[in-house]
């Protein structure tokens, strides 16, 4: 008799833990919370030029975007040259028009719904349970994370923070419009701040990646990279800041990569994006795109 209340206790036990574990990995990856609705801005296009574009470029009085493809390291590489009138013009936006967790959307399709002209995926805000999340001038999360953020500021200055020295509400003070936190720098005053060695802890060492950088005042560059395929090997983050560096930037900061990996521009995807081994945009919690 002991022996089968034994047994029946670490059945049960057995069960619990099974079930336990189900409902930490749905609650952690599968199951949407909301937490609250945000309403992404949607402006039509508010130029009061012409507008001029084809599959490479765009252009009105305000936004100036060109886009060239590279080969480098075995990897393709897109990158997008930014010239704005003012930084208003980028901007962030969540899939679905909520903050929340396992919210995600294509970032094809959260471009198509704020009208954007050229987007990239974001940080993934949405995996993490900290980390700050300051979009377009409200602060969402501010608990920290310890993460090397980049904040970009109203005047469209970026800095290279970590979270530990400096809390969310000091940067709104400060003046930032929105904050990054995915990392790490790859570019700061000019110079590269990452090793061979180094890589983000959720990822291999080639991946498809995904970048921002500034230039100089309202002059920016998104960089993507395709990879994990035989026709595109991927980037180191090394390899990522070094080509970064040969497109002059003053500050390159490394965004969510490998499947999240995704450009839009004029209505289209742009790169290759690489989910499970084939060509499909997976969907992501936020994007930075420009636009009205």
């Amino acid at each position: 008799m002991i022996i089968i209340k034994k047994y029946l206790i670490s059945i049960i036990y057995t069960v619990f833990i099974i079930f336990f574990t189900i409902f930490i990995i749905l609650d952690t990856f599968v199951i949407k919370q909301s937490y609250q609705i945000v309403k992404n801005e949607t402006t039509e296009n508010t130029s009061s030029g012409t507008i001029t574009k084809d599959d490479n470029s765009y252009k009105d009085d305000n936004i100036e975007i060109n886009l060239k493809e590279y080969r480098q390291n075995d990897t393709t590489i897109y990158v997008a040259d930014i010239v704005l009138k003012d930084q208003n013009y980028l901007k962030t936006a969540f899939a679905e028009s909520t903050y929340g967790k396992n919210i995600t959307e294509n970032t094809s399709d959260i471009a198509k719904e704020v009208n954007a002209i050229l987007a990239i995926n974001g940080d993934y805000y949405g995996v993490q349970k900290s980390g700050y999340v300051l979009k377009n001038g409200t602060i969402y999360r501010n608990t920290s994370a310890g993460n090397e953020d980049l904040v970009i500021y109203k005047n469209g200055t970026f800095e290279i923070i970590n979270e530990n020295d400096v809390t969310a509400e000091e940067l709104l003070e400060k003046g930032a419009y929105n904050i990054l936190s995915f990392g790490p720098a790859l570019i700061t005053n000019n110079k590269i701040v990452v090793s061979e060695n180094d890589e983000v802890a959720k990822a291999m060492n080639s991946n498809p990646r995904t970048a921002i950088g500034k230039i100089s005042d309202n002059h920016y560059v998104f960089v993507v990279s395709d990879g994990r395929t035989t026709s595109s090997e991927g980037l180191t983050l090394y390899q990522l800041a070094s080509f970064m560096q040969t497109l002059n930037c003053q500050t390159a900061y490394n965004l969510d990569g490998g499947g999240s990996s995704t450009m839009y521009f004029n209505g289209n995807i742009v790169n290759n994006p690489t989910t499970n081994g084939k060509v499909n945009e997976r969907s992501v919690s936020d994007i930075v795109y420009i636009g009205y």
